[in-house]
């Protein structure tokens, strides 16, 4: 039997069943799977061409890019991606991204239905596309144990969808800012207070690189001196406790400053440096001010001898006057 023959079936079983395990996905255009822009976080190489047009899921506080092939979401005013059975979450739609542990992945997020996943894992196959996908399956017990019901909600309670992040539409491809830009660029243009506890703990972390630089900023605006001032100090100092490091403060007569700080008071005593520089001097200060009594002491018993001169003599008692006779 020829080989050729055998080889030829073959190879059509091996490539049937190369379909059957890697399904072609469908072409998408605004998005690419690449080397993603390098900011600190994770780089999971998520990298849009363009700000994404994001659709809410209806019936729920979620959004999701039909266009894109993969699994992305914005919920509660941060984007969020699962990819490679890991959740991601950013605020801005190219990241940087930093991964979130499935026991804290927001409800609203994990009930997005299977249908509105771009680019669906394998285990998710079987499931039904109108329900949300089994996480209690696939994370074990550990989960739903913690998440008991989660699946089961009331959805017209469910809140508002979080605003849309417009103004990142201006920032694309060589214009996308950088991770110190993109959080002032959120402060001035979206206001919106994240109602989640994840979301909020990931609010204040993105802030505070930008109120670091605010800090330092007003540390090199106010000198080297403030550098050093402790920092306890510097937030007295700006609520008006105390004053600024490097301002000079008068001292009032009591020997405190406006500041209300005790300052040790000023010795009178001359030191031993200067009384060994003018002996003379320290020696005939005692002299001096001994003259100067006496002085006062004789003036004292004129003015007294004087007083009693032009005055009569007071009555003696009679008891005083037997005694005066007696002695």
């Amino acid at each position: 039997m020829n080989s050729s023959i055998i080889k030829s079936p073959l190879c059509g079983l091996l490539a049937a069943g190369a379909l059957l395990f890697y399904p072609a996905l469908p072409a998408r255009a605004d998005v690419s799977i690449g080397i993603g822009i390098e900011m600190p976080g994770v780089n999971i190489g998520i990298n849009m061409p363009a700000y994404p047009q994001m659709e809410e899921v209806p019936g729920y506080p979620v959004y999701y890019n039909p266009q894109a092939g993969s699994n992305y979401f914005f919920y509660d005013g941060q984007y969020w991606v699962y990819q490679n059975d890991n959740w991601y979450m950013g605020s801005w739609y190219n990241g940087p991204w930093e991964t979130v542990d499935p026991q804290e992945v927001p409800l609203y997020v994990l009930r997005v239905p299977v249908h509105y996943y771009g680019q669906p894992p394998a285990y998710f196959m079987g499931w039904n596309n109108d329900a949300p996908p089994r996480w209690g399956d696939h994370w074990g017990p550990g989960w739903a144990g913690r998440h008991q019901g989660w699946d089961q909600w009331d959805h017209g309670a469910a809140p508002r969808p979080a605003p849309l992040p417009d103004y990142q539409r201006s920032y694309s491809g060589g214009n996308y800012p950088q991770h110190g830009q993109q959080q002032a660029l959120r402060q001035q243009n979206y206001h919106y207070q994240a109602r989640e506890a994840v979301t909020r703990s990931a609010q204040r972390r993105q802030q505070a690189p930008q109120q670091q630089g605010g800090q330092q900023a007003q540390q090199q605006h106010a000198g080297p001196q403030a550098q050093h001032t402790p920092q306890h100090m510097r937030q007295q100092a700006s609520l008006g406790h105390l004053p600024q490091a490097g301002s000079r403060q008068p001292v009032s007569d009591q020997g405190h400053g406006q500041s209300g700080e005790q300052r040790p008071p000023q010795s009178r005593q001359p030191s031993q440096q200067a009384y060994r520089q003018q002996p003379e001097q320290y020696h005939q200060q005692p002299q001096q001010e001994q003259q100067r009594v006496q002085q006062a002491q004789v003036q004292h018993g004129q003015q007294a001898q004087h007083g009693q001169q032009g005055k009569p003599a007071p009555k003696r008692a009679p008891e005083q006057e037997g005694e005066h006779e007696q002695r």
